[in-house]
């Protein structure tokens, strides 16, 4: 039988409820992280007595586990055990369901926020039309805008082998091309029959993508403006249309003596 009194327990119960209250607070700000123990809940706890929070995170103190249900059912919330590992277990009265919904929407919205690093490749030839390079470079342009790397690939064949100073020259081109949105990240190097340069964006993706977007609302915007713009001359022309037809009818109608020669 554990006695209860001596002041000695009741430390190590402050203890324990302080390393309880900081995991569940850890568990609850870390909604991202992965879940390796599903939450006992209501009946599924199988304890003789928890340390029970009420709904606003007050301490209620060690109560029996059926009285701990039934203030539960009272209160029309459920009994959720958050700190298993403590002695004797901590529990938290609280809306279960609106706990999970909340707790998902906070985990898709940390990983929407979260920057992934996206590396793009782009392959040229040393001796590339100019129109493709255009066409390229507009890719590379594109992938840095967005916040992505781009790894650029010059690829030699047969005789182009023995002038890699053609590739060398083409990535020194490129990279001066797109240094407003871009810079070498990892200088033009050769690999095999191939050589790499990378290019780094220098906006984060975080900005880029606030960039992108308030770009797209821009460009819907204008196209908004030319669409109301369109339909108030189509409705200026349909007024002056009838404008014209009123007009027109209320002339007199020619008579046959008006067709007479007066003489």
């Amino acid at each position: 039988m554990i006695a209860r009194g001596p002041s000695s327990f009741q430390r190590f119960d402050d203890a324990e409820w302080s390393a309880a209250v900081a995991r569940w607070h850890e568990n609850e700000h870390n909604p991202g992280g992965p879940i390796t123990i599903e939450l006992r809940v209501n009946e599924r706890i199988r304890v003789p007595e928890v340390r029970l929070v009420g709904p606003n995170g007050e301490q209620v103190g060690i109560v029996r586990i059926e009285d701990a249900l039934r203030l539960a059912q009272e209160a029309d919330l459920d009994l959720v055990e958050v700190a298993a590992t403590a002695r004797p277990p901590v529990c938290k009265l609280m809306d279960f369901g609106k706990y999970k919904y909340e707790t998902a929407q906070k985990a898709r919205e940390s990983r929407r926020n979260q920057t992934n690093t996206v590396i793009k490749e782009m392959k040229l030839r040393p001796k590339i039309d100019p129109h493709d390079y255009e066409t390229k470079k507009g890719h590379v342009v594109r992938f840095l805008r967005a916040g992505d790397k781009v790894k650029i690939t010059i690829m030699f064949r047969g005789r182009e082998q023995s002038r890699p100073e053609l590739g060398f020259r083409l990535l020194q081109r490129l990279a001066e091309d797109v240094s407003e949105l871009g810079f070498v990240e990892s200088s033009p190097r050769q690999d095999g029959r191939n050589m790499i340069m990378v290019l780094g964006p220098h906006k984060k993706k975080s900005e880029a993508r606030v960039d992108v977007e308030a770009e797209k609302a821009k460009k819907q915007a204008e196209r908004e403006a030319e669409q109301q713009a369109e339909r108030a001359e189509r409705a200026e022309q349909a007024q002056a249309h009838e404008a014209e037809r009123a007009a027109g009818s209320t002339k007199k109608p020619k008579g046959p003596a008006d067709n007479l020669d007066p003489e």
